[in-house]
């Protein structure tokens, strides 16, 4: 195929499901998907926001991931719902790139978030007398600064490697414009783009690991060091909803990436994504909410009030 003129190159992205009879049905699932993620986060933004008993470390990093799952769905979901409605997989080049860009920022970024809160944590049981003292306003926003800065340096310079450089097809294998699918479009060799992505992605999923292991090995020391049952039961709970979303996330990655190449497949990268870049964003705030009292209480405080303050003003009006 000949080489296309890349600014007028319009893509056209891949299918959820190659059967046409199950277009509709998805267009509702994700439909309601999306709009559970928009609600939950949203949700836990302004109680995070509004709440003063949620002004703690740990909950400005919760808002912060409701922040990246929030902005990670968008960039995907209404471009899906209205090729599913419209009947036309297709996305214009600038809107490739720019999908691309904030798809690799917001997924980075969530690696070390969820880094930052497993540091947290450790402070939190290891450290308790001076947890304030040490997670401070300014090291919470340096915590959670430097991974954005990182993840936007890494996200403009993959997404410029790429769009530089001539295409020679227009179909994407994914139903986003992810890195991997679109770098197999460009008509030279890419191998130096891709090693860049191999490495970097390495980094940033065993880096984030291997803090998020090295904070969970001390604060299982320091829980077997407690001498109170009580005081081991507080500290487990603490941690079990942040555990529960770096094991689906990190699990969702890992099989993603390490498994063999012999079953390694588009079709199993497309579903592995689904689940990543769609569920995931939905199931998080749901995750922090359902089994945490200091939640539940704060959406009964504020939903509460701004209920009142509604009858009052249709009382008054």
């Amino acid at each position: 195929m000949g080489q296309q003129n890349k600014t007028s190159t319009s893509f056209i992205l891949g299918m959820v499901s190659s059967l046409p009879q199950l277009q509709i049905p998805f267009f509702w699932v994700f439909l309601i998907i999306y709009s559970v993620t928009l609600a939950g986060n949203l949700g836990m933004i302004i109680l995070t926001k509004l709440d003063a008993c949620l002004c703690t470390p740990m909950y400005f990093f919760i808002r912060h991931l409701a922040y990246i799952d929030l902005g990670d769905a968008t960039v995907i979901y209404p471009k899906m719902l209205v090729n599913f409605v419209i009947g036309q997989n297709t996305i214009s080049y600038h809107a490739c790139a720019t999908q691309m860009t904030f798809f690799i920022l917001f997924i980075i970024s969530e690696l070390f978030i969820l880094s930052a809160m497993a540091y947290d944590r450790y402070v939190a049981i290891c450290d308790p007398l001076l947890y304030n003292v040490i997670m401070s306003q300014t090291r919470c926003r340096v915590l959670v600064g430097i991974p954005y800065l990182y993840s936007t340096f890494q996200a403009v310079l993959i997404t410029i490697k790429i769009f530089t450089r001539p295409f020679c097809s227009s179909h994407v294998t994914h139903f986003y414009c992810d890195d991997v699918p679109v770098l197999l479009l460009l008509c030279s060799n890419a191998q130096d783009i891709e090693l860049l992505i191999i490495l970097l992605s390495a980094f940033n999923l065993i880096s984030s690991l291997l803090v998020i292991l090295l904070s969970y090995m001390l604060i299982l020391l320091a829980i077997c060091r407690m001498r109170s049952a009580e005081g081991r039961k507080k500290a487990f709970s603490t941690c079990g909803s942040h555990l529960t979303v770096v094991a689906i996330f990190y699990g969702t990655l890992l099989f993603m990436y390490v498994q063999p190449k012999s079953s390694h497949s588009f079709e199993t990268d497309k579903l592995t994504s689904v689940f990543y870049t769609l569920v995931i964003p939905m199931l998080n705030p749901l995750i922090y909410s359902f089994r945490n009292k200091e939640v539940k209480n704060a959406f009964h405080r504020v939903f509460g009030n701004l209920s009142k303050i509604t009858l009052m003003f249709h009382l008054v009006f």
